[in-house]
């Protein structure tokens, strides 16, 4: 949990959220945000209440509200006090994903709990996830007034659109009985929220208005920067019709608290939004819905009975029970799933929080995992065009992604991955190689367009949808999706036929293209090199390959050749990657005077042991400072030297995280050798802890 100082000041007109993005021109920093999500898509939600990233419906869909890429015209829903002196909390609900934000002052004490609808395995209250955002607003101590503003920017703040508030029927369905299954959730309610709604008295009801957003269609002249395969252009063009409700809950009779929505414009704006200013006392509660309308996800649909089931299952009676089950399935349904974790070690919290994050950014439709939920955030602050769309799944963080859930067992991901690699064996290129990146649906193309009309995260432009890079030739991907399959086979599920001989075909072709130059793991964007770390990975593809053939006698015919070429790999780097004049291995064949900090993951792939004499004095190179020929300042690891190296790009970047992870793994390693290794690993891993957020999140790179 963190705050930001008591006493945060406010703006003049009384907006906390203002106040707090003061210092940095309308922009909260990166790392006061926290993130809820639903296995289809996700939210960035701030410290001050506001949810200033969300694509919808899905992970790669145009956004709705992108206010962290353009302060004016990128859309938010904010709910915050409209008190002097806020002191501002933010952490998850133990074992979950959803968002508990606190706001603490002097006359009272207020929390947003914000989540996205996961159904709990075996419900009874609601066996379908409703894909909704919903925000529970509520007082545990005192009084306090809030602001709520929702604004939408629908198809990356191109499209404009019409509101319409509409008066709401009345509330005439009955609250949902309990069942006796269920009475377990009465135990989450106590223990992790602080509903009371239930005593003498107590009463609930919709609200009586809903503000319905329509976008207009638009046709952009730049071209629409889409997939051409239909299932990814559907998702990737998805502009919907939105809704928001609300549902009251009051402490007694008569004092229910007063909630208008009132239509408002917004600076840069193309549309209206609502805003409202309402105030809770103590046990009271407002939760507010925002969703795709029932009638625009059944426009497309002819069938009478296919449209009543949906709204059956999607447009269920809205009161305040039904709502406490929903936030309860939830609840259970993340437990259910993290207490299948196995680690017992040293940083179980900091683990288990890692562990639910990766989950959150997994596909559940395909078993894919996102490389990130955003887009085009900048490396660095300034005009250096580092800014990429990582709204798709990479091989080799799809498989670094398995590997880490598999030792934790948690398997079932492992499993629907697999099946998205088989999917992706069976198209692969005219080569016989795999691309670097797909879309979460297994498509190949990923146009990279600029949006022009977006300034960027503090100005940093250019906002970009779509990667370019998808076309790269990088080697390595073919390792670290072998080693993932290799403890598949060995911690999950046992390789099936009909997958081995996918997988034997990739392994054919790294005898076929080791030696070719690629662009390598950081995906540098200047002249292609024999880069070490690719060689290195060539060599692990080629190695669990034959493990598997070991293990389970699996036919292969190309098995000596298997063998030879590993063994030609492995003496080549050790012959042509290796520097002797500086004493450590180099980036690429072709610039063995540059460190690389990807040499790192050796010990960790048992290409080398981490005690060789070689491994140590590179890990002794990188550990030195930059201004001493080294990667390492402050305990932190760049990935390369930005001067030496020609990733085809201009500016400078941060330590990357997963390098300095690497290091603590790698000294742990070779702690046989000096037990002191061993401390400074976990020096090393507890300095990285402190580096992430206040919710446990951590960022790329660190500057």
């Amino acid at each position: 949990m963190s705050s930001f100082p008591s006493g945060s000041p406010r703006s003049d007109d009384g907006r906390l959220s203002d106040a707090m993005r003061r210092n940095l021109n309308g922009y909260l920093p990166i790392d006061q945000y926290g993130m809820i999500g639903n296995l289809r898509t996700a939210a960035l939600v701030g410290m001050d209440g506001s949810i200033d990233f969300m694509c919808w419906p899905e992970f790669d869909s145009p956004s709705v509200f992108c206010r962290l890429l353009d302060k004016d015209k990128g859309g938010h829903f904010s709910i915050s006090p409209t008190c002097d002196k806020v002191t501002c909390k933010q952490q998850y609900l133990p074992f979950s994903n959803v968002l508990s934000t606190k706001f603490l002052a002097e006359d009272g004490v207020g929390v947003v709990t914000d989540f996205m609808h996961r159904p709990r395995p075996r419900s009874r209250s609601h066996r379908h996830m409703l894909p909704w955002v919903m925000r529970s607003v509520e007082v545990i101590r005192g009084e306090m007034e809030f602001q709520l503003e929702c604004f939408p920017a629908f198809d990356y703040a191109r499209a404009p659109h019409d509101l319409e508030i509409k008066v709401a029927p009345p509330n005439e369905t009955p609250q949902p009985e309990l069942h006796a299954a269920d009475a377990e959730n009465s135990i989450f309610q106590s223990v992790f929220l602080h509903w009371d709604l239930a005593g003498e008295g107590a009463e609930s009801h919709v609200g009586s208005q809903r503000a319905i957003f329509t976008p207009h269609p638009v046709e952009h002249t730049e071209g629409p920067g889409v997939s051409t395969n239909p299932e990814d252009a559907a998702a990737q063009t998805a502009v919907q019709q939105m809704d928001l409700r609300f549902v009251v809950g009051c402490a007694g009779v008569g004092s229910c608290p007063n909630v208008v929505f009132k239509a408002a414009d917004h600076p840069g704006g193309l549309g209206q939004g609502v805003v409202t200013r309402f105030k809770l006392s103590e046990g009271q509660r407002a939760v507010f819905i925002l969703r795709t309308t029932p009638e625009a996800a059944t426009e497309k649909m002819d069938n009478q009975n296919d449209i009543a089931l949906f709204y059956s299952r999607h447009d269920p009676a809205l009161n305040m029970k039904a709502v406490e089950n929903l936030l309860e399935d939830t609840l259970l349904y993340w437990l259910n799933w993290i207490r299948s974790c196995s680690y017992s070690g040293r940083w179980l919290e900091n683990v288990e929080r890692s562990a639910l994050i990766l989950k959150l950014m997994t596909y559940e439709p395909t078993g894919a995992v996102v490389a990130a939920v955003t887009f085009s955030l900048p490396e660095a602050i300034g005009d250096h065009g580092r800014n990429w769309d990582y709204r798709f799944t990479w091989v080799r963080d799809s498989a670094f992604t398995m590997y880490a859930l598999m030792r934790l067992g948690l398997n079932r991901e492992a499993r629907s991955y697999m099946s998205f690699v088989g999917r992706l064996c069976r198209a692969k290129n005219p080569d016989g190689g795999l691309q670097i990146m797909y879309t979460l649906r297994g498509g190949r193309d990923m146009p990279e367009l600029i949006l022009p009309h977006l300034e960027g995260y503090r100005g940093c432009a250019p906002v970009r949808i779509g990667n370019g890079a998808a076309d790269h030739l990088q080697l390595d991907i073919y390792g670290e999706l072998m080693d993932a399959v290799y403890l598949y086979n060995k911690f999950s599920n046992p390789l099936s036929y009909d997958e081995w001989v996918d997988i034997r075909a990739l392994v054919d072709y790294v005898c076929d293209n080791y030696d070719q130059p690629d662009m390598g793991i950081w995906e540098v964007r200047g002249k292609k090199q024999n880069f070490t770390y690719s060689k290195i990975q060539c060599w692990v593809a080629l190695d669990r390959g034959i493990r598997l053939v070991e293990k389970r006698d699996f036919p292969c015919r190309s098995l000596e050749r298997w063998r030879s070429t590993r063994d030609h790999i492995y003496e080549e780097v050790m012959e042509k990657a290796w520097n002797p004049r500086l004493g450590f291995f180099g980036q690429s064949y072709e610039n063995i005077d540059t460190l690389d900090a990807a040499v790192l993951a050796m010990p960790l792939v048992i290409f080398l042991d981490g005690t060789d004499p070689r491994m140590i004095k590179t890990m002794r190179r990188i550990m030195l400072p930059p201004h001493k020929g080294g990667l390492t300042a402050n305990n932190l690891v760049f990935r390369y030297n930005v001067v030496e190296t020609d990733d085809g790009l201009s500016g400078e970047e941060g330590t990357f995280s997963l390098c300095t992870f690497w290091l603590a793994e790698a000294l742990s390693r070779a702690s046989r050798v000096d037990i002191t290794f061993l401390y400074k690993a976990q020096v090393i891993i507890d300095e990285m802890i402190m580096y992430g957020n206040h919710v446990g999140l951590f960022s790329e790179e660190i500057d």
